[in-house]
Order: C-alpha cells, then structure tokens, then sequence
C-alpha cells in the first residue's frame, strides 16, 4: 500500500512545483537577453534569476493569467547593442516583442525564429540594412508589424504581404525604395497599411486599393502613382535597385516646336471650356437647391447602403477603412465648404470646425463608410472620403427641441471648443426628422472596446502608466466643459467608456457632450447616462455633480477593469462591490491583476481608488467638485 502512496504523493507534489519551475526556467533566458543589450535609461534590476518573472515584480513582462510568460514591453530605455533571438526560442508562449522607442541599431535581429509572435513593434530606433524577401514567411500567426522609422533600405520583403493573419503594417519613416509588392489572396485582414515618407515608386498594386476594409498611406513617396491615390502614372520604370528611369530625351528643337503648338492648343480649349462652364454655371444656379434638398430618406439610404455592417458593434474596433489618398491639409476642393442654408430644407453640410479642411455633402456621399453601431442618441458610421479623412458620422433623430437658426448656435458653439481631450465636431447637416453631426474618427477606437473587447489583445496595452494617463485625460477634459458650459444642469451628461475615444496613442478625447439642451426632458432622461445616478432615480434630479458620479464610474473601470453593471448590460456593480471593499479595507483585491504584476505602484491606485470612490457617493453633496478630482488626479504619479 505505502509503496502505491508514496510514488502517488510524489506525482503530486510534481504537479504543484512544476508551474514555480517553469517560470524559474523562464527567468534564465530573459536575463541573457538583458544581458545581452545595454541600459542608458532607466533599469531592469527587477529581472533576476531565481525569480518568477510572472509574479509581478518584473518591468515589462506580461504573462498569460500569471502562468507563463506571453509578452516582453520594454521601450524608452535607451536600449543599444545586439538583441540574442535564440535566448528568447526558450519562451514557448512568446507572441508579443515591444522594443521600441530605444536606441537599438544593425540588421533586423531574426525575430522569424520566433513563430508563435502576434505582435513585433521595434518604431523608432536605428535599424538599418536590407530585410530579406523572404524574413517573415515563418512568421504566420503575426497580426502587427511596426517597423517604423527606422533606416531601412532596399525593397519591402513580399513576405510581409502573404501572412494570412497580418492586421497592421507600418513601415513608414524608412529608406524602402523599389515597387509596392501586392497584397496577397491569402491576407483578408489587412486594415492598415503605411508605407509613408520612403522611396518607393511605381503603381500602387491593385490589390491594395481593392481591399474595402484598408487604408493605405503612400504619401511622402515622390513616384508612387496610381487611380487609387489619384497620381497618374507616367512612363517611367522602376529597376529592381529603385532607381526611376524616364524615356528617352527627344530633339530639343523638335520639343520646342511641338510646346509652341501645345500651347496654343491650350489657349484654344481654355477659351472654349469657359465659356461653357459659364453657361453651366447659370443653369446649376437654378437647379442647385432643387438637388440637394433630395437628400430625403432615399439620398440617406444610399449612405446605409455604402456600409458593410458587422456582426457586432463591439466586436468593431473603431471600424474598418477603405483606401484613398492620404495627402494632408483641406478635405476636397469645392463642393460645400461650410455652405448650405440654415433651416428645414438646408442643402449642405454646415462647417463648424475647418481645422480638418473643408468639405461637403457630396464628399460625404462618396466616402467608403461603414457601420459602427448604433447608441443611446442614434446610429453612427465611419467613413473615409477620397483624400484619406476618416470620420464619425452620427445619425440622431431625437434632436428636434431646437428650430434650425437656434441649432446653428449651439452647433456653432461647439464647434469653437479646443481642448486637447475633448473631441470637437466638424460639421453638422440639419433635417426636421433627423441630424447628422460629424466628428474626426479616433484610429483607436473606445475606451469600452480596449479594455472589455471580446478578442482582449489590446488590454495588455493598457498598463498602469497608460490608465493613468486615460484617467488624466478624461477628468482635465470633464474640468474644461464643466468651465465652458457652467449654466448646464449638465455640462456632459453622457460620459461613459463608449464616449471616450482614445488615438493611436491612447490620448483620450470624450464625445457626446453638452447634447441636453438639444433634447426634450422625456429624451434625455431615457438616453443619457447621467440619468443613471441615485439623485435623479431618488428626486428625479441631476446637477454637475451627476457629471463626477459618471466620471467616478470611469475611473473604477479603468481601475478594476469590470465592465460596469451600470450601463445596464450586465457585468458588475461596480459602485456596491468598491464601496463594500473599500470599507471591508480590501482596496488591493479592486485593482486589475493585469496592471498589478508589473508595477511597484499600488499605493497610487489605491489613492487613485479613493478619488474613485469620494466620485461614487450616494449623496451629491458629499462626491468631490470636479476641480478638486482633476487636482488630486494630477498628484497621483506613475
């Protein structure tokens, strides 16, 4: 019997140590590749061998449920020397390398041996050479590629456009030069592709622009032509080393005669063409009004019909774009900069913000577009209109307490508002039964999907410093139109994680603001958020302090990383479970585990989680102002 026990207890005891071993087994080849580089800013003392590199004391590594080590996010360290791939082939579960933003510098390390990447982001360093054609053909599962100014030269390896998974491509800043190779059958998931400021030269592949769901950036490419980008493509060839080789010179007197005779011919046809467009000029005067007020409910339904809906609105990080020319400054040229009457039958889009450019209805007709889903105010979509703008179209039919004249002020009125973290409208076009109100489209899409996405590859990202800063954001944001509209009952009125939209960056801007004096009372208690607090389901009242009680609900969800019951979708009540916690002193099981195992920092959550809570109080009297939460926010450090 004893002799059945004791291999049994032993097989036991296997399985408990085992997981320790593992990560001790671990901590040996991220030290080598310490090692192996050198620190100028800042240290990696926390890794150390004999300790668990996922038991959240090691800087910038991220780990699979506290299990075995995923991720590896070390940037801004001044990092110089050589980087050993073959130490990191001993992290069987690796599929994250963040290096960038150091000081790293020689040929691309051979980060192909590491098959299981998703992500490789070395931006902003000094790596140079040639990449081999064939460098990332083993590299099948990769779905972000950031190899952004750098000093990379030769042609771009066709192998980054036959991985069947790859999502992100960035390769602007470098020296490419050579053809665009085309987008391979295989890819379906391309959405961003930038080539910008290299050498590149020749026809964009059709491949490219045929891909609905992809936005491409060329500019900064001097040769680079094609009908997707609007550059005619001229007889030139491309050589194989880049080099752009024009047709052969013709007789200089020859040219001459031939320009004296082109020029005149011009003259002719300039001459001809005015008075024609003159005539026409008349005639559209006349017909003008007549063809924009048929933007009824057909000319609508065709923008519905330009979209490629998907299967959930959360499921959509931020929508899919469509390619078109990337050239920056004013949107289009002509066609409804800011123009239209102001009233029930208005025949345009009306410009309130022409820090995008200027652009029109019939710009806006044209654009790829796609549905983001649909809120509490109304049905939004993305669209991307030729010269590469991407915006937020929102459709709300419930804005109809104001009579046209009185809109345009308010609209006017916002549109004037600058402030780094709140997103200020464009345009707005104005129906009895509905508005459109347009905004620029925020790459990263909303804080709600970054953090509670069904894929979760992005919540990684998220690391204390970053939440901080999203915190930061959206409170100085809150402060700024609590200043600018201090005679509103509600100066927001509607924040919540779907309403702060976040950049490339992850620099929150908040959104749907200020929209209750466009509502009737019924409306607006039914649609905005504010009227969730305990003062209005108590004394049907809300006041600025309803604002503090939203920004509160925020500030615990970045925290604790819960979605909120609150916005009424299930989840966890958040305001019970941290009131109850924080009075029980449990404050450190609130904290997401995610930002915990790689920081030093739970004295500045727990301090950031009391500001949460003092937002959260049942009684409006006693929650904090909304200066003294941004003052406090402000002295809490990473």
């Amino acid at each position: 019997m004893a002799a059945v026990l004791i291999p049994s207890f032993i097989l036991l005891m296997c399985f408990w140590i085992s997981p320790s071993l593992q990560h001790i087994s671990e901590a040996e080849p991220l030290v080598s590749f310490k090692n192996s580089v050198k620190i100028t800013k800042g240290d990696l003392n926390s890794w150390k061998i004999g300790t668990d590199p996922c038991g959240g004391k090691w800087f910038g590594i991220y780990c699979n449920k506290g299990l075995t080590v995923t991720g590896i996010h070390v940037t801004q360290l001044g990092l110089t020397g050589t980087i050993k791939v073959d130490d990191l082939k001993a992290l069987p579960n690796l599929k994250t390398v963040r290096l960038d933003n150091n000081l790293l510098s020689g040929h691309l390390p051979n980060f192909s041996k590491l098959r299981g990447l998703k992500s490789l982001m070395l931006s902003n360093n000094s790596f140079s050479g040639e990449i081999p054609d064939d460098f990332f053909k083993d590299l099948p599962r990769l779905k972000r590629l950031f190899l952004d100014h750098n000093k990379f030269v030769g042609h771009i390896p066709s192998s980054i456009m036959q991985l069947p998974d790859l999502e992100e491509v960035h390769l602007q800043g470098n020296k490419f030069t050579g053809k665009i190779p085309p987008l391979s059958d295989v890819n379906k998931n391309m959405k961003i592709l930038d080539l910008s400021d290299n050498l590149l030269g020749g026809e964009v592949p059709e491949s490219i622009p045929n891909r609905k769901n992809l936005t491409a950036n060329f500019e900064g490419n001097q040769d680079v032509c094609g009908k997707s980008i609007n550059i005619e493509c001229k007889s030139v060839e491309v050589t194989p080393s880049g080099q752009i080789t024009l047709p052969p010179t013709t007789n200089p007197e020859s040219t001459h005669a031939s320009s004296i005779v082109y020029a005149i011919m011009l003259a002719l046809t300039f001459l001809f063409t005015f008075f024609i467009v003159v005539g026409a000029i008349k005639r559209r005067k006349k017909k003008i009004n007549a063809e924009f007020r048929m933007l009824d409910k057909e000319r609508l339904s065709d923008l519905e019909a330009l979209q490629v809906k998907v299967p959930e609105p959360s499921k959509n990080r931020g929508g899919n774009m469509d390619v078109g020319s990337t050239k920056k400054g004013g949107v289009g040229g002509g066609g409804g900069g800011g123009g239209g009457e102001v009233g029930g039958g208005m025949s345009d889009l009306v410009m309130v913000n022409n820090e995008k450019g200027s652009f029109g209805l019939p710009h806006l007709m044209k654009a790829a577009a796609e549905v983001l889903g649909s809120g509490s105010l109304g049905s939004a979509y993305m669209a991307v209109m030729a010269n590469g703008l991407s915006v937020v179209v929102k459709r709300i039919r419930d804005m109809n307490k104001f009579a046209p004249e009185a809109f345009d002020v308010e609209m006017r009125r916002l549109g004037k508002l600058r402030h780094p973290n709140v997103l200020t409208p464009l345009a707005y076009h104005y129906r009895r039964e509905e508005k459109l109100v347009v905004s620029e489209y925020m790459p990263n899409s909303s804080l709600l999907y970054v953090l509670h996405g069904d894929s979760g590859e992005y919540r990684s990202e998220l690391t204390w410093a970053t939440r901080l800063k999203i915190i930061k954001g959206v409170a100085q944001g809150m402060q700024y139109l609590h200043q600018e509209f201090a005679s509103y009952d509600l100066p927001h009125g509607n924040l919540k994680s779907s309403n702060v939209l976040l950049n490339e960056n992850y620099k929150p801007v908040i959104s749907d603001y200020a929209f209750l004096p466009f509502l009737e009372p019924n409306i607006a208690s039914q649609t905005l958020f504010a009227y969730k607090t305990p003062e209005f389901a108590q004394n049907q009242q809300v006041s600025h302090k309803s604002d503090v009680y939203c920004l509160g609900i925020i500030i615990l969800e970045i925290l604790t990383g819960k979605f909120p019951s609150q916005y009424g979708k299930g989840g966890t009540d958040i305001v019970q479970w941290v009131q109850s916690s924080m009075a029980a002193q449990k404050g450190e099981e609130l904290i997401d585990p995610e930002i915990v195992k790689s920081t030093d920092s739970m004295q500045q959550m727990l301090e950031l989680l009391r500001i949460g809570a003092a937002c959260i109080a049942s009684n409006p009297d006693e929650r904090l102002d909304i200066s003294e939460v941004v003052r406090r926010i402000e002295q809490v450090k990473t």
